[in-house]
This record gives structure tokens, C-alpha cells and sequence, in this order.
């Protein structure tokens, strides 16, 4: 079976969830005897086609663009599918991309869209670009072969919303890798932040508004603590809100840029809270990683994050800066532990993929349009 991915920016070590999502999915597929080939954006990856772990990524040109670039990649990357791939399946990322699901269809292939998160409640997006979104959502679940949802929550809302298609809506989540889970010495955390083990607090992901980095450096310079807050993650643009976060850096307000491999896991391993203050999110891999590395993690409570079933204690009100720092204060005296085993079986990738590949392969075979 061969599955045609549009909608990420590429793989591999590309910042940012959806494509942290494919790099795990996809090579387990492949070890499970489909063929994947993902079309990138261009200003993105640096070769024009390569193969990553059975992958084949191909880089198709994009304007990189904030508001622009997801429609105007997928739109190109769909014609090259049906004109060169000749996939079985396309499978779109995201409720940008879904707004071509009909597209696809008319060419006459079948879509898969794995629904990310409601991206129309990003605070970057205007009135129209939020609607744009909202139609890209319909588009997806009326005329894809299958959707697939990472939040548990938002899987049951469409449900409800779309009675007729809730037959070919699943709950297929974000998964956590039991790799952040070993053992690793404090020797491996980046040498030049100057960072000891359980001496930060943590937070990983793009600087942009949603995420609510504003938010966790306004508590930390609110609250009392004595050790360092640690942000790991870059911009996608280098925009106002991006420059406006970075100019707060100081002695104990660190920006470590990317990080990845044996850093990120170190910087997890030994924090001595990790903090997710998003204002928007699908299911947070970064709050997985965290766990899966043994980590208290304190999240917002917007429903994609308790979809996770943190601990009561975990849970801050989105927004509350005031909430927050009183957590950050107090992390010692909150409950939240967490059962480890437990979540390292509900967020699996293996099994994951499995499904994954069961439910693609069923379209695939079938023609299905549930």
C-alpha cells in the first residue's frame, strides 16, 4: 500500500507536533510493510529528495509565508501526487490541508486526514483565516475516506456535530517514546546553559502566541523560585511576538534554541518541573515526552491538555498568570504523580501505528467512504 503524506513541513527534525508525529508514525508503517512517501515544504528540508528510515521525503517549492504556505504547498502537492506519486491513499495533516480534501477526491484518490487540533482557535488567526479553517475542518470530515483525530475530546465533539460521519471518525492519538524514559546523567545536558539537575523548570515548544511562553515568563518573574526557567524552541518566522519573548532572556530566563537527541532527553530527564501553558494545542507531544521521561509536568487546562488525565494538581487555569506562579512556587508541595506504566501503554507508537495502518489499509482495499 502506498500513502501519499501532504501537510507537514518535512521529517526529519523539523520543529513542531504535526511533524514530531509523523517522524514516529511513519517509519513504524514502513517496518509494517507500507510505502510512505511524504511531500515537504521547501524551505524546510535541503535536498530535494532523500530517504528517511524507509521513508521517501520529497520537496516540493513553497512560498514560506505565515499565512500562505500550508494552502499553497498543498495545493501543489496534491497535483504531484496524483501526477507522480500514484498513491493509494493521500493523507493530509491538518484542517488547513483538509480544505483540499474535495480536491483530492475529484482527482480521484481517497484521503485520510488526521485532525491535529482546532487550529481556528489559534490567537494568530483573523476572522477570515479562522473561518477558512473552520470550512477546512467540514471539507475533511464530509469528503475524506477516514479521519482521524489526536484528542480524545474533540474526536467525540465531531462526533457530535457530524452524526451522519461519525462512523468514519476515530480517535487515533499522539504517542510518547519509551526512549525518554531510560536513564541519562546530568553530564548530558548542554554545557554551555550552565544547568544541573533538578535546578529548572522547563518548557519545549515554538515561540508563538498560542503556545502561552508570554504567559509562564510573566509567573516565573511572579513567583518566588530560585532556580532557572529553561525554554527550548524556535520561531517559525522571526515575527514581533517571537523577538518581543527573546529580549526577556537574562541570567535565569534561558532560550536554548532546538534541541534534540541526548540534550532534549537530558533537559526533560532532569528538569525539576515541565510547564505547558498553551492556549491551543491538538494533544501535546512535548507533555508526553515529559511524562514519558518521568517529569511532573503543570499544564493549562484547555480540554486537548486534559485530555492527557494529568493529576487534578497538574491543571492551572489558561491565561492565569497569577495561577501559575502560585503552582511554579509551590511544585514540591503538589500532587503529581503520575502512572507512567500506564501511559507509556495508551500512548503508544507501535500500537499506534498499527491502527494507523489497519484503518488506512481498509480504505485502501475497500474504497470505503466511512
Amino acid at each position: 500500500m502506498k500513502i501519499c503524506a501532504i501537510g507537514l513541513r518535512g521529517i526529519p527534525d523539523v520543529m513542531g507536533g504535526i511533524e514530531s508525529h509523523c517522524q514516529q508514525l511513519y517509519p513504524r508503517m514502513v517496518e509494517k510493510g507500507d510505502s510512505i512517501v511524504v511531500i515537504a515544504r521547501s524551505p524546510y528540508v535541503s535536498r530535494k529528495k532523500y530517504t528517511y528510515k524507509g521513508v521517501e521525503v520529497v520537496s516540493v517549492w513553497t512560498l514560506k509565508h505565515k499565512f500562505l504556505e500550508t494552502f499553497m504547498h498543498t495545493f501543489f502537492a496534491i497535483l504531484y501526487a496524483r501526477i507522480f506519486v500514484h498513491p493509494d491513499v493521500v493523507h493530509l495533516h491538518a484542517i488547513g490541508p483538509a480544505l483540499f480534501t474535495p480536491l483530492a477526491r475529484l482527482l480521484g484518490m481517497k484521503v485520510v486526514v488526521t485532525h491535529h487540533g482546532a487550529d481556528y482557535d489559534r490567537q494568530k488567526w483573523n476572522r477570515l483565516a479562522k473561518f477558512i479553517l473552520r470550512s477546512g475542518e467540514k471539507m475533511g470530515v464530509l469528503f475524506s475516506n477516514r479521519m482521524f483525530v489526536v484528542g480524545k475530546t474533540l474526536t467525540n465533539k465531531l462526533k457530535n456535530e457530524f452524526p451522519n460521519q461519525s462512523g468514519k471518525i476515530y480517535y487515533v492519538p499522539n504517542g510518547m517514546l519509551p526512549s525518554f524514559a531510560g536513564e541519562i546523567s546530568a553530564s548530558a545536558l548542554p554545557e554551555e546553559l550552565g544547568l544541573s539537575s533538578n535546578s529548572y523548570v522547563l518548557t519545549v515548544g515554538r515561540l508563538v502566541p498560542e503556545k502561552g511562553f508570554h504567559d509562564l515568563v510573566a509567573a516565573y518573574k511572579k513567583s518566588n523560585i530560585s532556580f532557572k526557567l529553561v525554554i527550548v524552541g524556535q520561531a517559525d518566522h522571526q515575527d514581533e511576538y517571537a523577538c518581543r519573548l527573546v529580549e526577556q532572556a537574562s541570567d535565569n530566563i534561558i532560550f536554548a534554541g532546538r534541541r534534540s537527541g541526548d540534550e532534549l532527553k537530558a533537559l526533560y530527564k532532569h528538569a525539576r518541573v515541565f510547564v505547558l501553558p498553551s492556549y491551543h494545542e491538538g494533544l501535546p507531544i512535548v507533555a508526553l515526552e515529559a511524562i514519558s521521561a518521568g517529569t511532573p509536568v503543570i499544564l493549562s487546562d484547555i480540554l486537548p491538555n486534559k485530555d492527557i488525565e494529568a493529576p487534578l494538581d497538574s491543571y492551572f487555569e489558561v491565561g492565569n498568570i497569577s495561577d501559575l506562579a502560585e503552582k511554579i512556587s509551590h511544585v514540591d508541595s503538589l500532587d503529581l504523580a503520575l502512572d507512567q506504566e500506564k501511559f507509556l501503554y495508551n500512548f503508544n507508537w507501535d500500537r499506534i501505528a498499527e491502527k494507523s495502518s489497519t484503518l488506512v489499509k481498509d480504505i485502501a482495499e475497500k474504497g470505503s467512504s466511512l
